[in-house]
């Protein structure tokens, strides 16, 4: 199949280089001249491992190329999928469709044979019958379909999803449309993973369904905690004690200062609008948005506590600024509510973090950025665990420790336990609903 990938963010460059790997002839497309120059040089200009690789892999074999030219990359294609940004818009919390729709329109001018054309990028219920007006008033006799194929990419481990996914969610209209999709994804077809096929609006609200289902299951454990430090329990132990029941699952039961990055946010508050629109409020959603914001405020007067109730000519280590490991994200991430509430208290704060100075640098002015752990802690007078990145798991705690003025440990994802903290001789370890 002959495939075109519009926008090389996140989404359509694992997508794209995943798609080439099938066996597929992939163009990817972006308006930004210095992204496709970097792409056609061979570098990626995100953080996800493993990419490089299987990109360079299918670059050689001639099935993925870049470009700037997008009625080209669409001619001749099978299939167009639409995969550019769709943030949240201001004043209102909605998805701005304004790239998706000029998308669109563009592609219809490009069109020259049948062509299913494909939103990949996450959108509203009903854009899918936008798009298809959009290409149709644009193209009065092109011939095509749409369809609605949302990503369910967990940064980090975006191949491994792609190539071995929970499931492919694909929402048509017709069997012709079908049969180009079932083509797309023959592979996955063949290996016997669940690809559901159904209508355009519940392939739409099945994603918002998914990620605002995670995010309140987060926010939940999250609630949990807090309530654990008031009686006396380990949100740990509670986490393990519900996640056995099959019914719930151990997955996204893990305490910590609340949810990030470029999916849960943006989604929750885009599913809370369309809930507004249809004058049906999504109660528990609207919470969870609430809540997560609170747990992140929770975490600084955490912090605080641990430097003497201020933070006023204190030294912050801290250890981790992306939304998660293994990516470069800053997007929500809760480092960019939690760093500067230090910042603008009077502490003096240096980061670490693997992967995250290239966004940060820009987000969090007047840090630090620090390449070793242990400089970062040297005479600081409290270490903050903010990001699980593996780097940080297993590090000389009586190193650390000595180094401090006070050795003080606030661990945000509980990857210490406090004995262990307490006998490499930190002064006080705080953790989150332990």
């Amino acid at each position: 199949m002959r495939i075109a990938m519009i926008g090389t963010g996140y989404v359509g460059l694992v997508s794209g280089v995943c798609f080439s790997d099938f066996g597929h002839d992939v163009i990817c497309v972006d308006k930004a001249e210095a992204k496709i120059q970097m792409l056609q040089d061979g570098k990626v200009p995100i953080y996800e491992p493993g990419l490089d690789v299987l990109m360079a892999k299918n670059v050689a074999a001639g099935r993925l190329s870049f470009t700037t030219d997008l009625a080209n990359a669409v001619k001749g294609a099978d299939a167009v999928f639409i995969a550019v940004g769709t943030p949240t818009r201001r004043g209102d919390g909605h998805a701005d469709l304004t790239y998706v729709m000029a998308a669109a329109e563009e592609i219809a001018h490009a069109m020259d044979g049948y062509t299913v054309v494909v939103t990949k990028s996450t959108v509203p219920v009903g854009t899918n019958r936008k798009v298809q007006e959009v290409v149709a008033a644009a193209n009065p006799k092109a011939d095509f379909d749409v369809a609605s194929n949302p990503e369910f990419l967990r940064e980090g481990a975006a191949i491994d999803d792609f190539m071995r996914p929970d499931r492919v969610v694909v929402g048509v209209e017709n069997d012709r449309a079908a049969e180009v999709m079932a083509e797309i994804y023959r592979p996955l077809y063949l290996r016997d993973f669940p690809i559901l096929t159904t209508d355009l609006e519940s392939a739409e609200m099945i994603k918002y369904a998914a990620n605002a289902f995670l995010a309140t299951k987060i926010t939940f454990i999250n609630e949990i905690a807090g309530l654990c430090e008031r009686v006396g329990g380990d949100v740990k132990e509670v986490a393990r004690g519900i996640g056995l029941d099959g019914r719930i699952g151990n997955k996204f039961l893990h305490a910590g200062p609340g949810y990030g990055g470029s999916c849960f946010p943006k989604d929750t508050a885009a599913l809370a609008r369309i809930g507004q629109e249809h004058a049906f409020p999504m109660q528990i959603t609207e919470t969870v948005m609430r809540v997560n914001d609170e747990v992140k405020k929770r975490m600084i007067a955490k912090i605080r506590e641990a430097c003497d109730d201020s933070f006023n000519g204190k030294t912050v280590a801290v250890l981790g600024v992306t939304f998660k490991p293994n990516t470069d994200d800053m997007r929500d991430a809760p480092s960019l509510t939690i760093v500067p509430a230090l910042i603008g208290g009077g502490a003096k704060v240096r980061v670490v973090d693997p992967q995250g100075r290239s966004e940060g640098e820009a987000l969090l002015p007047g840090v630090e950025w620090v390449e070793d752990p242990y400089a970062a802690a040297k005479d600081a007078d409290a270490v903050v665990l903010l990001t699980e990145w593996n780097e940080f798991r297993a590090l000389n705690l009586m190193q650390m420790a000595a180094g401090m003025k006070s050795p003080r440990m606030v661990d945000l994802r509980n990857i210490y336990s406090r004995d262990k903290v307490k006998k490499s001789g930190f002064e006080s370890y705080v953790g989150v609903g332990r």
